[in-house]
C-alpha cells in the first residue's frame, strides 16, 4: 500500500554561480520541479521547494582568475542574475539561497566535524599535480592537456569535452597548468575520504530492493555504480576558495564541492525554517524529492545518501530522484564553454512576456527518458500551432462570444444536451489522466492531457456552433457558452502548474479566485451572472524574423567557436631545397576577372605577367571574391605548372591563396608595387 506522507520537501540541483542558467538546466531540473511543487500546492499539501546557488568549486576560481576579480565578485554577480531570472520565469522557490552564507558554512563545517570526530573518514596521502610557479596544487579543471582517448589537445583534468570521457588529471598527455602554462609536477598531499564501500550494502538495499519504481535511467545508473563496487571518495581538496576543513593542520584545504553543495539543501531549509527545519529532514512522514539532471545522479543517489547514513541522527533519504536526461540545442550538445546555449536571462530580454511559451516548449519536449533536442523552429511551431491556435483560440472565442451575445455576463446553463454532458464527462477523464501523470513525474504526458482540455473546448464549439444557433435560440447559446466557460475555468486550474502567468490572466478574465486542484473537472466553476473581464489574447504569433534572429546568433557563435578552436594544419613532410627551387613563383597584375559559366567556384583571370599577351589562370575562389574587386590587384602565382583545362578554359598556372581559420581563401600578393612578371625569391 502506498505510503501517505504528511509533507513534501522538494530540492533542486544547485547551479554553479559562475555563469547564467540555460534551457538545459531549465528542462532538466527547474521547470519540472516547479510544475510538481505548484501541483502539490494546488492540492493543499504541505510542500516547500528549496533551491540555491552552488558558490564554491574550481569553475568559479577559474572564472575569477580569467576576469581579474575575486571569487566572491563572481558569485555575487551570478547568484543575483540566476535568482532574478528564476523569479521572472515563475520558478516558485520558497527560498533560493547560496552556499557562501554563514549558515551554510556553519552547517557544512559541523557536518564534516561530526563525521571526523566519529571516525567516519579515512585519511590518505596521494600524489597530485602541483604548479611550482604558482606554488599550489592543481584542481582537475586547472589542468589541461591531450586526451588519451580521442587526442583532443584541449582536454580538462576531469573531462574531455570533445569525446565526453571522464578523466583524472594524471591521465592527460603533456599536462599543463591552466594558471601559468607550466608543466606541473607530482607532489604528495593528504586528504580525507568518505569510505563509500562501507555503505554499499545499505545503499543496495535502499535503492535496488526498495526503489524499483524509480525512473529506469536513475535506477540503472545506481545499479551500475553499486555493481562495480563503491570506492572511498575524497571530501577535501587543496584550494583557497570554499568552506575551510575544520580540522587543525588543514590549512589551505577546503571541503570538496560535491560534499559541500548537497549540504546546502539542509542549510537553506534551516535559513527558511529555523524552528521547524528538522521536521522536513528527520521526520519519516516527510517525503523528500530531489530534482536533478542525469550528471548528478551518483551524487544524489549514492554519495549524499551515504553522507546522511554516516551522520545518522534520523536524517531521511529521498523517496524519489526524478532525474532527466540532457537537452541538446539545434542538434548539438549544449556547452557553456562554447557559449552554445540559450541563456535564460537573454531569452527573457528577447521575448518579453513569453515566459510561459518557454515553459510550455521545454515541458512538451522534456528529455524525460532520453536526450532531446530544442530547435527554434519547433519553438515557433509549438507556440503558433498549439498555444495560439488551440489554447488561446478556444479561450478567446468563448470569452468574445460571451461579450457579444450576453454583454460579458456569464449566461445560465439551461437543459443540457448529450453533446454538453459528453464534453463535461470528458473533463473528469482528462483530470484523472492529468493527475496520474503529475503524481508519477510524467510531466510531458501531463501537459498533453492539459492541452487536451483546450482541444476538447475547440471541438465542443465546432460541434455546437453557437454563432449559428444565436440566430434562432438565445437560451441554447447561453447553455453552450456556459459549458465553454466552465471548460475555460478548468483550463485555468489545469495549466497553473505549467503556465502560471497564463493561468493567472485567464483566472482574472473569468473572475476566478482561490482555485484548487479539487475543483478540476467541475462544471460550476464560473457562476452564472459573473461579469467577465475584457477578452485578451493569451498568446501571440511568433514571426519568422524573431526566430531567424536567434538562428543567426547561433550561426555567429558556431563561427566564433570554429575560429577560436582553429589550429594550423600540420607541416607537410620535408622537401629538398632543390625541389623547391624548381617552382617558378611570380607576381602579376590582374587585368581582367570574370566568373566561369556553369562553374560556381571558378574565376577566370587575365594576368599581366610581363609578357605581351599575359596569361590566363583559373582559380576556385569565386565564393570569396567579387571579380570586379580583384581587377588591378597584384597576385602571386605559380608560373611553371603544365597548362590544364578547367570547364573548357585552359589555365596557365595557379594563383596562391591562404586558407583562413573559417575556411575562406585569401589571395596572396606583395605588400608593395612589383613589376609584372617579377620572380618571388
Amino acid at each position: 500500500m502506498e505510503h501517505k506522507f504528511k509533507r513534501t520537501l522538494v530540492t533542486t540541483a544547485l547551479p554553479y554561480a559562475n555563469g547564467p542558467v540555460h534551457i538545459g538546466h531549465l528542462a532538466g531540473v527547474y521547470v519540472p520541479a516547479d510544475i510538481y511543487t505548484r501541483f502539490l500546492r494546488l492540492r493543499g499539501e504541505d510542500v516547500v521547494m528549496i533551491g540555491g546557488s552552488d558558490e564554491h568549486g574550481v569553475p568559479i576560481t577559474i572564472k575569477a582568475k580569467a576576469e581579474g576579480v575575486t571569487p566572491q565578485d563572481i558569485v555575487d554577480r551570478y547568484h543575483t542574475l540566476i535568482k532574478d531570472s528564476f523569479e521572472e520565469l515563475g520558478i516558485s522557490f520558497d527560498i533560493y539561497s547560496r552556499t557562501t552564507s554563514d549558515i551554510h558554512s556553519r552547517t557544512a563545517s559541523e557536518f564534516f566535524r561530526r563525521l571526523y570526530d566519529e571516525g567516519k573518514f579515512v585519511e590518505k596521502t596521494s600524489m597530485q599535480l602541483f604548479d611550482e610557479k604558482a606554488n599550489q596544487f592543481l584542481a582537475d579543471r586547472y589542468v589541461t592537456g591531450e586526451c588519451p582517448h580521442c587526442h583532443n589537445p584541449r582536454a580538462y583534468g576531469d573531462q574531455c569535452e570533445a569525446c565526453g570521457t571522464s578523466l583524472n588529471a594524471t591521465d592527460l598527455i603533456n599536462p599543463r597548468s591552466a594558471i601559468t602554462g607550466n608543466t606541473p609536477v607530482l607532489k604528495e598531499t593528504k586528504h580525507w575520504y568518505l569510505p563509500l564501500d562501507r555503505y554499499e550494502a545499505d545503499l543496495s538495499r535502499w535503492i535496488l530492493e526498495g526503489h524499483k519504481e524509480w525512473k529506469t535511467n536513475v535506477y540503472g545508473q545506481c545499479k551500475s555504480w553499486i555493481d562495480l563496487g563503491l570506492q572511498p571518495r575524497a571530501v577535501s581538496r587543496d584550494l583557497d576558495w570554499g568552506v575551510p576543513v575544520p580540522v587543525e593542520g588543514a590549512d589551505g584545504k577546503v571541503l570538496y564541492v560535491w560534499f559541500d553543495a548537497p549540504i546546502g539543501y539542509i542549510s537553506n531549509t534551516k535559513e527558511l525554517l529555523p524552528d521547524t527545519w528538522e521536521t522536513y529532514w528527520k521526520d519519516p512522514e516527510t517525503r523528500i524529492i530531489n530534482f536533478i539532471g542525469k550528471d548528478n545522479i551518483v551524487f544524489h543517489c549514492i554519495i549524499f545518501p551515504a553522507m546522511l547514513m554516516a551522520y545518522g541522527d534520523n536524517y531521511q533519504l529521498p523517496d524519489n530522484v526524478p532525474a532527466n536526461e540532457f537537452l541538446n540545442l539545434e542538434g548539438d550538445k549544449i556547452s557553456t564553454s562554447r557559449n552554445w546555449a540559450i541563456w535564460l536571462h537573454e531569452y527573457l530580454r528577447d521575448f518579453p512576456g513569453k515566459q510561459d511559451v518557454l515553459r510550455y516548449v521545454l515541458t512538451a519536449n522534456a528529455p524525460e527518458t532520453k536526450d532531446n533536442d530544442f530547435t527554434w523552429r519547433d519553438f515557433q511551431s509549438r507556440n503558433n500551432s498549439e498555444l495560439v491556435a488551440i489554447l488561446g483560440n478556444f479561450v478567446n472565442r468563448a470569452v468574445v462570444l460571451t461579450h457579444k451575445y450576453f454583454n460579458g455576463a456569464v449566461p445560465a446553463a439551461g437543459e443540457l444536451q448529450p453533446v454538453d454532458t459528453q464534453a463535461l464527462a470528458e473533463l473528469a477523464t482528462l483530470r484523472d489522466a492529468l493527475t496520474a501523470n503529475l503524481e508519477t513525474f510524467h510531466f510531458r504526458e501531463a501537459l498533453k492531457e492539459a492541452m487536451n482540455i483546450a482541444r476538447l473546448g475547440n471541438k465542443y464549439l465546432q460541434e455546437t456552433e453557437p454563432w449559428k444557433v444565436a440566430k434562432t435560440d438565445t437560451a441554447r447559446v447561453g447553455t453552450i457558452l456556459n459549458v465553454a466557460l466552465q471548460i475555460c475555468a478548468n483550463i485555468a486550474v489545469a495549466f497553473e502548474p505549467f503556465l502560471p502567468f497564463t493561468a493567472g490572466r485567464l483566472s482574472r478574465m473569468l473572475r476566478l479566485d482561490n482555485m484548487k486542484w479539487a475543483d478540476l473537472g467541475r462544471a460550476d466553476l464560473v457562476a452564472a451572472g459573473t461579469q467577465l473581464g475584457e477578452a485578451e489574447l493569451l498568446f501571440e504569433k511568433i514571426e519568422d524574423d524573431a526566430v531567424q534572429a536567434q538562428l543567426d546568433r547561433l550561426a555567429r557563435i558556431k563561427k566564433e567557436n570554429e575560429l577560436k578552436n582553429w589550429q594550423p594544419a600540420p607541416v607537410q613532410p620535408e622537401v629538398a631545397f632543390d625541389d623547391f627551387l624548381k617552382l617558378d613563383l611570380r607576381v602579376g597584375t590582374v587585368k581582367e576577372c570574370k566568373r566561369v559559366p556553369k562553374a560556381d567556384k571558378l574565376l577566370q583571370f587575365l594576368i599581366d605577367d610581363g609578357t605581351p599577351d599575359g596569361r590566363t589562370i583559373v582559380s576556385g575562389i569565386a565564393k570569396y571574391y567579387d571579380p570586379a574587386d580583384l581587377v588591378g590587384k597584384q597576385v602571386c602565382f605559380v608560373a611553371n605548372f603544365a597548362p590544364r583545362k578547367l570547364k573548357g578554359v585552359e589555365s596557365q598556372g595557379m594563383i596562391l591563396s591562404a586558407e583562413n581559420a573559417d575556411g575562406s581563401l585569401v589571395v596572396m600578393g606583395p605588400t608593395g608595387s612589383v613589376a609584372p612578371g617579377a620572380q618571388v625569391k
